[in-house]
């Protein structure tokens, strides 16, 4: 074939044997790839099977792969050792260090399994913030390992990309800012993703997720909204998913006809109906139903109590019925609810009558 001529001077029988026999040595170390991970990682896996806990099985699993390119790290040495002996420890040196790096990459996969359970102790964005930074720092510190390898200084180039990086920061402040406020707002545990938040003249609503540079709001109106950490971090926040219990206060003006007797009756009805099930006891927090205050057309009571569930649609189930019950006793204690009203004086003056005589 006329188009491979070029490669006349290159094939002999010295070449030719160079050539199968880098081929056979390739060919062995795929195929040397499974006993390895059979017989090495079978035995290690039937020992770390016999422990309790199961991180030791996931770092097994990791393993697998890395493990399973030893062989072709050794098929490499030989190729390198036989037949490019100039080059043999910078890339031998290589391979290793690309191994180990490989290696410690995958065991981030199993730390982060093993974090799942410390949801309580650490924010599960601060965990993926955390695995995330610890994967860019190994595949930097490998690249840096392999570079040093091939005498590449990797403090001159760090040199220029900082110069580069400090002319990027000034113009990217606010995104720092924000980068800063949303690790503020995962350690110091502000709100977590699934929970409700209201800030005010900023957003309310759901947290779906928490970013590097912005926080995920859905409003109740199904609207996604990106709020900037930086907003989160540095105004009042109020997370209502948190909260223990839900407030009822109230004041029901009266009737001023209302007599003593009805209004003790009426008092001491609504304290025995917020001290049923649905409500927290006055022992725990504070529980008041009392006569307020003289309004300029009613008699006001004060009910102030906090109800145990905190679910909003539960909460206005018994605020419904608390309003039924309400009624239902001023009404049996012969009372009336006050409206505003004003009342009007006419007073007359019966003047004598004066004849005045021409």
């Amino acid at each position: 074939m006329e188009y491979l001529s070029f490669l006349e001077p290159y094939i002999n029988e010295e070449n030719s044997k160079l050539f199968f026999s880098i081929i056979f040595i390739i060919i062995l170390s795929l195929l040397s790839r499974p006993i390895i991970s059979k017989y090495l990682l079978g035995w290690i896996r039937k020992f770390v099977e016999k422990t309790e806990t199961e991180i030791d099985d996931k770092i097994i699993d990791v393993m697998e792969p890395p493990a399973r390119f030893i062989s072709i790290v050794i098929g490499l040495y030989l190729i390198a050792e036989i037949y490019v002996p100039t080059m043999q420890g910078i890339f031998i040196r290589t391979i290793i260090a690309f191994s180990i790096f490989w290696l410690l990459f995958s065991s981030t996969i199993p730390l982060a399994e093993l974090l799942k359970g410390k949801d309580k102790y650490i924010n599960k964005s601060l965990i993926g913030w955390g695995l995330k930074v610890i994967r860019v720092i190994i595949i930097f510190t490998g690249a840096s390992a392999i570079l040093e390898i091939w005498g590449i200084k990797v403090g001159a180039i760090l040199a220029g990309l900082g110069i580069l990086g400090a002319a990027v920061a000034l113009g990217t402040q606010d995104l720092f800012k924000n980068l800063i406020a949303g690790f503020l707002i995962l350690s110091e545990h502000r709100f977590g993703e699934g929970e409700w938040i209201r800030v005010s003249n900023v957003a309310e609503g759901t947290v779906e997720k928490i970013g590097l540079r912005s926080t995920l709001i859905r409003r109740f109106d199904q609207a996604p909204m990106h709020v900037p950490n930086s907003q989160l971090a540095d105004a009042p926040l109020i997370n209502f998913s948190r909260m223990k219990h839900r407030r009822i206060s109230w004041t029901i003006g009266l009737e001023y006809r209302t007599n003593k007797k009805q209004l003790k009756a009426i008092v001491e009805s609504i304290e025995q109906l917020v001290s049923k099930q649905d409500f927290v006891p006055a022992s725990k927090v504070s529980t008041f139903v009392v006569i307020d205050k003289f309004n300029d057309s009613s008699i006001d009571l004060l009910i102030y109590a906090f109800t145990k569930t905190t679910k909003w649609g539960e909460w206005l189930k018994i605020k419904e019925q608390l309003a039924l019950d309400i009624k239902k006793i001023v009404e049996e204690a012969g009372a009336s609810f006050a409206f505003p009203s004003q009342s009007i004086y006419i007073e007359k003056n019966d003047e004598p009558n004066i004849k005045f005589k021409k």
